[in-house]
């Protein structure tokens, strides 16, 4: 096969996906170094690609109200790009390639719409048999690479921009965060995409920290979910800052932490990427499993529940299962990772 020269990988879905996607880039800058690569992705995603250095373009999709403009796209990426590699697709976004005169599309074979790839990988993501970065990257094999990818190899190249780094200090000395001690941040939502840890045992996770330990605690989330951090306000050690940055902004701002602890939710795969000590709570259900979204790093902790809820379709039997997590355990583990991160100075 000739080589490609113009690359367009195509991820137009939520943070973590994005994330996970991004590690593609220097995949192929390695084995084709002289071609050009574009990421299409999301106005809101943006943020992750913008200091990647093996990215030359980055596009954003033209939405209305959520769904993607089939015309105004295919004018904005017609006859530009003889390679596509679609991470995930939909029926609009495999329409718009078709029609863009994109000579190789590749993407799953197991849609309704495959007919509108012309490279197909078989594999059934829900599976779970290999993580979603690994997916990812086994698209590559039909451009001819075959990388063999694991926590130790990976490089996501996300790095935050000097100017939100600015902000940041100027936000946290705002706030009265004393940014000589370890910052551990705490975001609590997973914004529907899998089961969360119950809210009051994470409140109870937070005052044990607050109580025990001399750290600064932010509380994160987007504007929807102000009440909920609000809920993990202890006292005046931690402090919600949901709503009140943007996703660069974040970035920056978990650039500077020491540790953060969520649910399966995009900021922990920032975190990841941004090489830092992430605590994670993950249900023992395939389709959302810690194996297939859990962070690709080996600076993790991930708890699981004790009991199995895979065969439960009810929602408060999953979260039931997510309440077996033993919070002193939890402790424990964040007590030793800042001292891990002591040894480390």
């Amino acid at each position: 096969m000739n080589e490609p020269e113009n690359i367009l990988i195509v991820r137009t879905d939520r943070i973590g996906d994005v994330v996970l996607t991004l590690p593609l880039c220097s995949i192929i800058k390695k084995h084709y170094p002289n071609s050009k690569i574009s990421f299409l992705l999301r106005e809101y995603t943006k943020a992750l690609a913008q200091n990647n250095p093996c990215i030359d373009n980055i596009i954003t999709l033209k939405e209305n109200k959520g769904k993607p403009l089939i015309f105004e796209n295919i004018k904005q990426l017609k006859n530009k790009y003889d390679t596509c590699i679609v991470a995930h697709p939909t029926f609009r976004i495999a329409l718009i390639l078709f029609f863009s005169g994109i000579k190789i599309r590749i993407g799953t074979g197991y849609r309704w719409y495959s007919f509108l790839f012309n490279k197909k990988l078989y594999e059934h993501r829900k599976d779970a048999k290999f993580h979603e970065l690994e997916y990812n990257v086994h698209l590559l094999k039909k451009i001819g690479i075959d990388e063999k990818i694991n926590r130790d190899n990976v490089t996501f190249n996300l790095y935050p921009a000097k100017e939100s780094q600015e902000k940041i200090k100027i936000f946290l000395a705002n706030k009265n965060v004393n940014i000589k001690k370890s910052i551990i941040i705490i975001h609590p939502g997973s914004g529907g995409s899998s089961v969360d840890l119950p809210i009051n045992k994470m409140k109870e996770l937070v005052k044990k920290i607050s109580d025990e330990l001399d750290v600064e605690i932010l509380i994160t989330g987007n504007i929807n979910e102000k009440e909920l951090c609000q809920s993990l306000v202890v006292n005046e050690k931690t402090k919600n800052i949901s709503g009140e940055l943007e996703l660069s902004e974040l970035i920056a701002l978990i650039d500077q932490c020491k540790l953060l602890i969520a649910n399966s939710t995009g900021p922990i795969h920032i975190a990841s990427a941004l090489g830092k000590f992430v605590i994670g709570f993950y249900p023992n259900i395939t389709e959302c499993s810690e194996e297939r979204w859990g962070p690709y790093t080996n600076r993790k902790i991930i708890f699981k529940p004790k009991i199995n809820c895979h065969e439960s379709n009810k929602m408060s039997e999953k979260i039931n299962c997510m309440n077996t997590i033993d919070i002193n355990e939890v402790f424990k583990s964040v007590k030793n990772i800042l001292t891990d991160i002591e040894k480390e100075k």
